[in-house]
């Protein structure tokens, strides 16, 4: 919104309404001192939980005037947005910020910190509560509209969230060698492809927008409009989850099958390696390749991706592999009954999973696409896991809200480092 500095001049002339909140920037030493941190926190969740708007730091509410922010310390500011979004707001909101020169009175060009927040798929609450923006003010939501608030984005979370649009996003968030994976097949127009595919979607004014499952997969950074959907994994030394005995840790990030593989290459490195003397010496790897693959693979199809600020967690121990998938069971599914069903919470997920080709090393790996729709997964991760190590794995959905697999390893008498 008010993508030029002339526009955006122009709005800031007429002043704040529903799509523009204004603060002036005070410093206390090196600190931001006004806007005060609560309130601005207020303010940003009433902007993300009631329709797209803008904040504009640097600029006076009142008057009007472009008191602007000295360049030296936009990103002292900018760095305060972020720690009131992340920190002060519940679940943390999406924005984007950037940095313009406007004019002020005498026509001075001033630099100002353009905030842009999108209509947000959640509800948010901030230290005063929970607001809603109605015309240029913050109002708390009455009981009866939070509740129907609630019961709307948590039905459009349920129901299809991979299909939900991303606010603030369109085709120019997608890499063209990303998207053109799902539109080979026909000759239509891309966008209109993509549109049918629902990896594009028309939010509630008809606009086009990326989908949740277009942003996992046609975009080369995911993370930037989806915080929580990457995987987070960590090599410890010893069977004790401790900072002091990590080993190796990253931030898996980008589209769902590079995911996959980065994954995949992170166990490569950092599981044991047995050898066993029979009596020629044979190798013996710590675990299933082919398991953790599957495993992996269910993770990321499957977790729930409305649940804000949880990411899939993949910890490598000594003695076991634990992959925390956030998101309770789908539909009537148990842990028991796993095994025998096959009941996906993300249908389009998964389809485009099963049509996405492996094009990295395969090690390990019986199969030529990142998933088949035939349910095999469970089963192989129990067999294959239970013939290299003796131990069956163990799923465990923790307070119905996140499913924990443990995968055991195998405990040959030498060890190499892979």
């Amino acid at each position: 919104m008010f993508d030029s500095p002339e526009d955006l001049l122009k709005k800031i002339r007429l002043g704040e309404d529903t799509s523009l909140e204004l603060k002036v920037v005070r410093f206390r030493g090196d600190r931001v001192a006004e806007p005060k941190r609560d309130d601005l926190a207020d303010d940003v969740a009433a902007i993300a939980n009631t329709h797209e708007g803008v904040l504009v730091l640097g600029v006076d509410d009142k008057t009007r005037d472009i008191d602007g922010i000295e360049i030296d310390r936009l990103e002292a500011v900018e760095r305060y947005i972020y720690e009131i979004c992340n920190e002060s707001i519940k679940p943390p909101v999406l924005f984007r910020s950037f940095r313009i020169q406007i004019p002020d009175s005498t026509g001075v060009l001033r630099a100002v910190l353009k905030i842009d927040i999108p209509r947000s798929l959640f509800v948010h609450e901030s230290p005063g509560g929970y607001f809603h923006r109605q015309g240029s003010s913050k109002r708390k939501m009455p009981p009866e509209y939070l509740a129907r608030l609630f019961q709307q984005r948590s039905q459009a979370r349920l129901i299809r969230f991979e299909e939900q649009p991303v606010p603030g996003t369109g085709m120019a968030n997608f890499s063209r060698p990303l998207w053109e994976r799902y539109t080979t097949r026909s000759s239509e127009p891309a966008e209109t492809i993509l549109l049918k595919r629902n990896l594009l979607v028309r939010d509630e004014s008809g606009g086009i927008c990326a989908s949740v499952a277009g942003i996992l997969f046609c975009c080369e950074h995911p993370e930037r409009f989806l915080p929580s959907a990457f995987i987070q994994a960590v090599r410890y030394r010893g069977t004790r989850q401790d900072t002091n005995y990590q080993i190796d840790a990253q931030d898996i990030v980008g589209p769902l099958d590079m995911q996959i593989m980065q994954a995949m290459a992170f166990l490569k490195r950092n599981q044991i390696v047995g050898a066993e003397k029979l009596p020629h010496r044979q190798e013996k790897p710590q675990f299933s390749v082919r398991a953790i693959f599957e495993a992996i693979v269910n993770a990321v199809a499957h977790r729930d991706y409305s649940v804000a600020g949880s990411k899939i967690r993949f910890f490598i121990f000594d003695d076991r592999l634990e992959i925390y998938s956030p998101g309770a069971l789908p539909n009537t599914v148990t842990v028991e009954s796993m095994p025998f069903r096959q009941v996906t919470r993300n249908e389009l997920i998964t389809s485009l999973l099963a049509e996405t080709p492996i094009v990295e090393s395969r090690d390990g790996v019986e199969r030529g696409y990142f998933m088949d729709k035939r349910g095999d997964g469970v089963p192989i991760i129990l067999a294959e896991s239970e013939m290299l190590s003796g131990r069956k794995p163990v799923y465990r959905l923790i307070d119905d809200s996140e499913l924990l697999l443990t995968i055991f390893s195998d405990t040959p008498r030498e060890h190499q480092a892979n």
